[in-house]
């Protein structure tokens, strides 16, 4: 287990749509892995989710760390934490020093604040963005910009070419998770890429943080009744309008680029707005989100060692989940567990009779359809759903980069199949292919 450096002892990934709790998690994280070192073992069970506490339960912890201890040596003190949000989770890095190494424990936080996995790991520095080679920084300028959606102001980016316009536009719609205005995950920031990347090209770029990041910020609750159009829509229609009224921009010529649920609800986003010119979809599911997640998990599960073995036994819950969700009787009121993240019935009840593709296909806009070869959370399947409603479609083309991962970033994982979680955590950037590819299609 522990050959070549110390490996993660359970990885979780999931999709959480709901905003974080406010809680200070380093102070959590600092305690655990106190109580930990301490073989405090009931009081560290306490602070898992309830699939973590089956996968790991108190008798289960003296062996691993144990294991520990024979590969890094006596404890000698907690030396800091830094803090990462990936996929809808807080995650927390304990760096330990021991007598013969320095280790960090990552422990991802759930919404609820409860620890939905343990990775042990030989510490690395932290990974600080760079801008890609592709960027030239002299060709594009930046301003602060605001979406006003109802009741909410999101703070935003708008990145301009360098000279006076109008030019044309694209708005950034952001994935599942309590995202930032750069889409950051670990070491990476997608959207930035994408707008310093295309504003060099000659395509101005909106960027902006979603509203269920901003609610953790202000430690605002999701709201009875809240829906796909709370958490995306109706802010990506508000964002497309404020373009619509800047003076530098193109109105005749603004886009939506959606990423993974993003690029879900591109069509929908683009039905609700008459200033929509084209979509560009990255990775964009068509089929339910329960059936995504089960797909990535099942998947996950073969994967060599405890990383697949933690995954397997996060199925069943899945499975109950997405029974839950398919019930012709749920209730907007009810309440789904899916992988410890509490998600009111009404989300799902906004998603369950849309349908990504047959809204495209009734759309009478140009589209660029992107997809990754080595996405293993959104994959062929859903880029054959939009294949299959878009056939014969005019203004349609399709793009697959077979080396490429969800992020449309080269992996870290070696080989030609689907990726890992591990690929997240690699500092890489969005492919040059990919942004040359969207600027021409626009400038086209």
């Amino acid at each position: 287990m522990f050959a070549g450096r110390l490996a993660a002892i359970l990885v979780l990934a999931a999709i959480s749509l709901i905003p974080l709790q406010a809680q200070d998690p380093e102070a959590l994280a600092k305690s655990l892995v106190t109580d930990l070192l301490a073989r405090h073992f009931d009081k560290v069970v306490a602070q898992f989710d309830e699939t973590m506490a089956g996968a790991m339960p108190a008798s289960k912890l003296g062996a691993i760390l144990d294991t520990v201890l024979a590969q890094a040596g006596a404890f000698r003190a907690i030396k800091g934490t830094r803090v990462q949000e990936a996929q809808g989770y807080r995650i927390v890095f304990v760096t330990c020093e021991f007598e013969k190494l320095s280790m960090d424990v990552r422990l991802p936080y759930n919404a609820e604040g409860r620890v939905a996995g343990m990775f042990f790991a030989q510490s690395q520095p932290a990974a600080e963005w760079v801008a890609p080679d592709y960027v030239r920084r002299d060709s594009f300028r930046e301003k602060d910009a605001e979406v006003t959606s109802g009741s909410w102001s999101l703070p935003g980016v708008l990145t301009l070419p360098q000279g006076g316009g109008p030019f044309p536009a694209v708005v950034l719609v952001h994935g599942s998770g309590p995202n930032d205005q750069d889409e950051t995950l670990g070491p990476n920031k997608p959207f930035k890429d994408l707008a310093w990347g295309l504003a060099g090209r000659g395509v101005a770029v909106l960027r902006y943080t979603k509203r269920t990041r901003r609610m953790a910020e202000l430690k605002q609750p999701a709201p009875a009744g809240f829906t796909v159009m709370d958490e995306t829509v109706d802010d990506a229609v508000a964002a497309v309008s404020l373009l619509a009224g800047t003076p530098e921009i193109d109105a005749r010529r603004i886009y939506v680029l959606g990423h993974s649920l993003g690029g879900m609800l591109a069509p929908r986003i683009a039905a609700g707005s008459k200033n929509v010119a084209g979509l560009i979809i990255m990775a964009g599911s068509t089929r339910p989100l329960e059936d995504s997640v089960l797909d990535q998990l099942r998947y996950l599960a073969t994967l060599p060692g405890p990383n697949g073995e933690g995954a397997a036994r996060q199925i069943p819950a899945a499975e109950r989940a997405a029974r839950d969700i398919r019930n012709p009787e749920l209730a907007p009121s009810a309440t789904i567990d899916l992988l410890g993240a509490k998600i009111s019935g009404s989300y799902f009840l906004s998603l369950r009779d849309y349908s990504p593709a047959a809204t495209a296909a009734g759309l009478k806009i140009p589209m660029l359809i992107l997809q990754g070869g080595r996405d293993y959370q959104v994959t062929m399947k859903d880029l054959e759903g939009w294949e299959r409603a878009l056939d014969g479609h005019a203004g349609v083309i399709f793009k697959v980069y077979p080396a490429l991962t969800h992020l449309f970033m080269p992996g870290a994982s070696p080989g030609t199949g689907p990726g890992t979680p591990e690929d997240y955590q690699k500092p890489a950037h969005v492919h040059a292919a990919v942004i040359g590819d969207i600027a021409a299609w626009i400038l086209k």
